[in-house]
């Protein structure tokens, strides 16, 4: 059951807003495929996607996330509706029928998109007024990228979207990366940190430290050319440069609310560049580190 409580403040006084986990109907599902890269950082590729007469199944509503990743979402109707298993059912379809899936995006997103598909972590995101104590340990059990959101809405204009439990698969992808023209192709970073040692490789395992340990709800995802943290949505990507040793990151932050210092942070927003965010942040020391931790705290807390 949901412990959240909201309050609207009027001088002195406080109200409390009660939460209603509204009937999860084509209505809300129409909202949020409304605003799918809002709520969620997710592209809408279909809803009511229809897998064909031999599956015999319709997934609710069907994308690809800013990382590139195969997303499902599946709502929670009823509170006896068993919605893991039945996305579970929907992510092996997906599997089993990648060309399908990358025609769709060729057609809406283009070819660049389609050929940068992240196939090694797709994504089931359950959505449901509220889970059982059951839900969330079941998908403590199952290898797969699992995510819980729990609803609410208070008075009529205001939705929360809260992540119950999260796991991110151990499996890891197959496949090449792909390497912008022009430029060298890169190792994938499951093949950089196989040969990660000294200094660069002790400085990577502290920032991944103080990243995760900015809340319980922080995801450390490995794909194929960076690492991306990030809460419902993606707040740092991390990249290895082992030739120049040093470690890259992308912070979800407007970099105009930056005061950018030279060789340290830079405005990417309008350079192209792997992972998602505007802001590029440069560590090759602890001093460094240390100067970037403020911002990786604004990144967070901003997703």
């Amino acid at each position: 059951m949901s412990d959240i409580k909201l309050f609207r403040l009027h001088g002195d006084t406080i109200t409390e807003l009660d939460g209603q986990s509204v009937a999860v109907e084509k209505s809300l599902q129409s909202l949020i495929e409304r605003h799918l890269e809002a709520f969620l950082g997710v592209r809408l590729l279909a809803s009511e996607y229809t897998t064909g007469k031999t599956h015999g199944g319709r997934i609710d509503t069907l994308g690809i996330d800013e990382n590139g990743c195969p997303v499902i979402i599946e709502y929670k109707r009823a509170t006896n509706e068993n919605v893991i298993n039945q996305g579970l059912f929907y992510l092996d379809w997906l599997l089993d029928h990648k060309a399908e899936f990358k025609l769709l995006v060729l057609e809406q997103f283009g070819k660049e998109d389609a050929d940068e598909i992240e196939w090694s972590a797709p994504r089931l995101i359950c959505i449901a007024g509220d889970f059982t104590r059951y839900d969330e340990h079941a998908v403590q059990q199952i290898n797969r990228n699992i995510e819980l959101i729990r609803y609410r809405k208070y008075a009529e204009d205001l939705v929360l979207l809260d992540l119950v439990n999260a796991v991110t698969a151990t499996t890891s992808g197959n496949g090449d990366p792909i390497s912008p023209p022009g430029t060298v192709s890169y190792k994938t970073i499951s093949e950089t940190l196989e040969q990660l040692g000294g200094e660069l490789k002790d400085r990577l395992e502290s920032l991944k430290a103080f990243l995760m340990a900015l809340g319980d709800d922080v995801q450390a995802k490995t794909l194929k050319l960076y690492i991306a943290f990030k809460r419902i949505k993606n707040f740092a990507c991390v990249e290895i440069r082992t030739q120049e040793k040093k470690l890259l990151i992308y912070a979800k932050l407007n970099p105009a609310s930056v005061t950018l210092e030279d060789g340290f942070t830079r405005d990417v927003s309008n350079i192209g560049h792997y992972g998602t965010g505007d802001l590029e942040i440069t560590i090759r020391n602890t001093n460094d580190f240390e100067k970037a931790k403020p911002l990786l705290v604004q990144a967070y807390e901003g997703s």
